[in-house]
C-alpha cells in the first residue's frame, strides 16, 4: 500500500484512488468506459473534445461526453488553442455534471497541432497558462491538464509548464514521458516526470507513458514519486488492468486472466458497442476495432481476426466469438497498442 492512495484527494474532490484512466483519442467511447468503470478506477475521462466545437453545441460533440451515473468519479478533457472559449466551455462541462475538467496539451497528431491545440500549445507555454486561468475562473470543480515533456528532444519544457499550471490553478498536472516528434514511438522517460514533481511544490504530478500492469504502475511510482498514475494504451483489451494494478500494490496475488476472460470481456464489450451505436454499420466497425485490441496478446486467433475483419453484421461479430475454440489459444503478455491517440 505505499504507492496506492484509497482516498486521493484532487482540490476540493476525493478520489476512490490514485489511479486514473486516461482519454483515448477515438477510443474511450461509452462503451469502453462501460468496460473500464466496472473496475472502479480513481478517474476516468472521455475522449477529448475540441472547445470550438462545443461551444457552438455540436451534437456529435456533445455526444462524446455521455455518461452514466455509475461512472462518476468522471472527468472531460478540452482541446484547443483559444484562451476565450476556455471559460464557456469549461462551465459547459461542469453544467453537464462532470467531476474534473482537463486541458489537453498532449495530442501530437497533424490536425490538431496544426492551429496551436493539443501538444501544439507546448510551443507557447504561457497561453497554457492563460487557458488553465480562465478555466478556474469560471468553474468549482478542479482543473487539471495533460502535456508531453516537450514538442521535441530540443525543446523539453515540462517543468516550466508544471510550474505555468500550478500558477494558474491547476490542481494536477499529467506528464506523458514522450516528446510530440516522438509520437508513441520508444520508451516514455520517466525521468521528466520525476524532475516535474521536483519542482512542483501544491500542484499534484501524474505520471503517463507505458503503465501497461501493476509492476510497470509500481516502477514510474518509485522512479519519478508521482503522487498518481494514468493508464491510457495499457486498458485496451483489458479493461480489468486498474484491478491488476490494485493487487499488485495491495501486495494480492495476481489474477490469471485465461483465454474465456478475454472472450467473456469482448462480448460484454459487443453488446455495450451494439446498444450505443443506432447504425449497425458503425457498431460494426467498431467492432473490427476493437476485437484487435482483446486479440492482439492471443497465440493462434489470426483466423479469428481476419475473419471478423470481413463481418458485416453484429450478429455475425457475436456468431464468430461464441463459436471460436478460445480454449485452444493462449494469451502473451500486454502489447501496447499503437492506433489510438493517448491524449
Amino acid at each position: 500500500m505505499k504507492y496506492l492512495k484509497k482516498h486521493f484527494q484532487l482540490g476540493k474532490l476525493i478520489l476512490p484512488s490514485n489511479i486514473f484512466c486516461a482519454p483515448l483519442a477515438g477510443c474511450s467511447d461509452l462503451p469502453f468506459r462501460r468496460m473500464t468503470s466496472k473496475y472502479r478506477p480513481g478517474l476516468i475521462y472521455c475522449e477529448m473534445v475540441k472547445m470550438d466545437a462545443l461551444v457552438r453545441c455540436d451534437p456529435k460533440t456533445i455526444r462524446f461526453l455521455d455518461f452514466e451515473p455509475d461512472m462518476h468519479p468522471i472527468g472531460a478533457q478540452l482541446c484547443g488553442s483559444k484562451p476565450q472559449y476556455a471559460a464557456p466551455c469549461a462551465k459547459i462541462v461542469e453544467d453537464l455534471g462532470f467531476d474534473v475538467v482537463d486541458l489537453n496539451c498532449g495530442c501530437p497528431v497533424d490536425k490538431v497541432t496544426k492551429d496551436g491545440s493539443g501538444s501544439g500549445l507546448l510551443k507557447n507555454p504561457e497561453r497554457i497558462g492563460e487557458i488553465i486561468s480562465n478555466m478556474v475562473s469560471a468553474v468549482k470543480i478542479p482543473v487539471t491538464v495533460k502535456i508531453r515533456v516537450g514538442w521535441d528532444e530540443k525543446s523539453i519544457n515540462c517543468e516550466e509548464v508544471t510550474r505555468i499550471a500550478e500558477e494558474a490553478g491547476a490542481v494536477a498536472i499529467c506528464i506523458h514521458g514522450r516528446t510530440r516528434a516522438q509520437a508513441y514511438r520508444g520508451p516514455a522517460v520517466w525521468d521528466h516526470i520525476r524532475r516535474c514533481k521536483e519542482v512542483a511544490r501544491t500542484i499534484k504530478v501524474v505520471g503517463n507513458g507505458d503503465v501497461l500492469n501493476g509492476e510497470s504502475a509500481e516502477r514510474i511510482f518509485a522512479e519519478t514519486g508521482c503522487d498518481a498514475v494514468l493508464v491510457a494504451r495499457g486498458t485496451m483489451g483489458q479493461p480489468w488492468v486498474t484491478e491488476d494494478i490494485y493487487r499488485h500494490l495491495s501486495g494480492l496475488d495476481p489474477l490469471v486472466r485465461t483465454p474465456l476472460d478475454y472472450r467473456d470481456a469482448f462480448l460484454e464489450h459487443l453488446e455495450h458497442i451494439a446498444s450505443y451505436h443506432l447504425a449497425e454499420r458503425k457498431a460494426v466497425v467498431d467492432l473490427r476495432r476493437v476485437g484487435c485490441w482483446y486479440l492482439k496478446k492471443g497465440k493462434g486467433v489470426r483466423n479469428l481476426r481476419e475473419t471478423l475483419n470481413r463481418s458485416n453484421t453484429v450478429a455475425e461479430v457475436r456468431t464468430l466469438i461464441e463459436e471460436f475454440p478460445w480454449h485452444e489459444t493462449e494469451f502473451s503478455a500486454p502489447i501496447i497498442h499503437e492506433e489510438c491517440e493517448t491524449c
